[in-house]
């Protein structure tokens, strides 16, 4: 008499499997509507990452899929009888077509794979000539900030990059430059495009063409130091209104305001000024961001706190609080020394 298959067994599998499949899709939905990540893509890059992701991911899974299937009939059909004779089973050596196709199908899925990715590289890593009027942008990585210069629009700000909206009937790509002042830096959009390092002494470049406006958020995916995790950032892609009208912003000069002319001084006259800018003053220091219009940014230190009063007072005060490793020092200023410089950065929009 056969022994019946263990029915309880097979099952379970089935149902594992059906859960699986029927469980991913909203698991890759849930995951693609959160804000920095490679299933919800917002530009032609991006959407060419994606789909490579996506047929790789069907290819293995249906890979995994036949693999399983077989291991199940082989259990099924070959597992060992009651009725079985207590001796070993007839031994069957070698199968000349069964080693063809796990041989051939394995090559020419490689292959596939391979022309796959080379077609996405090259069209991910060779832009399109830029034409007159593109927007080009330099990107400076710090320790541990981003520094985004626009030469053609005499713009320099800091960890909050603004680019226009670039639409499929209207394609209009930003190009970025980008440049390391200290060590290797990766600049990485996921919603965007992928990473690119950037190297001292090596400029690399890539291109962004983004659908869709909104904010999309960042991180340096090289790590550079103890401040590594903090070093973010955001792009903003604007409607072309919104970009013109942020360009003009950012070209105006900074407020001059007697109201707050103790916190100027004090800026000026201390160690403030040898690390920043501020245009119209004389603060022309490099090492930090320029802040001639720090209250149009959202976040300081890169992204690690919203970009208010109290938080700039704390920025101020002791920057390591905010941000662990940050190489700004705190400048041991009085209570009110530090409330006339905060009243004073208050009013750089």
């Amino acid at each position: 008499m056969k022994r019946r298959p263990n029915l309880p067994l097979i099952r379970s599998g089935v149902f594992i499997l059906a859960t699986f499949f029927v469980a991913l899709p909203p698991a890759l939905g849930a995951v693609a509507r959160a804000s920095a990540n490679t299933l919800a893509p917002k530009s032609t890059q991006a959407h060419e990452i994606f789909s490579l992701a996506m047929f790789a991911l069907a290819i293995v899974g249906g890979i995994f899929v036949v693999v399983e299937s077989l291991l199940t009939y082989a259990v099924i059909k070959f597992r060992r009888r009651k009725t079985d004779p207590d001796q070993e089973p007839p031994q069957v050596y070698g199968s000349l077509r069964i080693e063809l196709a796990w041989t051939v199908i394995p090559i020419l899925i490689v292959i596939v794979l391979f022309l796959t990715t080379a077609r996405i590289i090259f069209a991910v890593q060779d832009p399109p000539p830029p034409k007159n009027g593109d927007l080009q942008v330099t990107v400076v990585g710090h320790q541990f900030w981003w520094e985004f210069r626009y030469p053609t629009l005499g713009i320099v700000t800091a960890n909050e990059l603004h680019i226009p909206v670039s639409t499929r009937q209207d394609p209009d790509p930003t190009y970025l430059t980008l440049l390391s002042a200290d060590v290797d830096h990766s600049f990485w959009v996921p919603e965007l495009a992928g990473k690119t390092d950037l190297i001292p002494n090596h400029p690399n470049h890539m291109w962004i063409s983004p659908h869709k406006p909104g904010v999309y958020y960042g991180q340096c995916a090289q790590f550079c130091g103890t401040g590594h995790a903090n070093m973010l950032l955001t792009v903003y892609v604007d409607t072309p209104a919104q970009f013109a009208a942020w360009v003009k912003s950012q070209r105006r000069p900074a407020v001059d305001d007697p109201a707050v002319a103790a916190g100027r001084h004090i800026f000026e006259m201390d160690a403030c000024a040898n690390c920043h800018t501020i245009n119209g003053t004389t603060a022309h220091g490099t090492y930090g961001p320029d802040l001639t219009h720090l209250m149009s940014r959202a976040t300081i230190g890169a992204g690690v706190a919203a970009n208010t009063a109290a938080n700039l007072r704390e920025w101020v005060k002791n920057p390591n609080s905010l941000k662990p490793g940050a190489h700004m020092p705190a400048m041991q200023l009085t209570n009110q020394q530090i409330d006339e410089v905060v009243a004073y950065l208050t009013t750089l929009h």
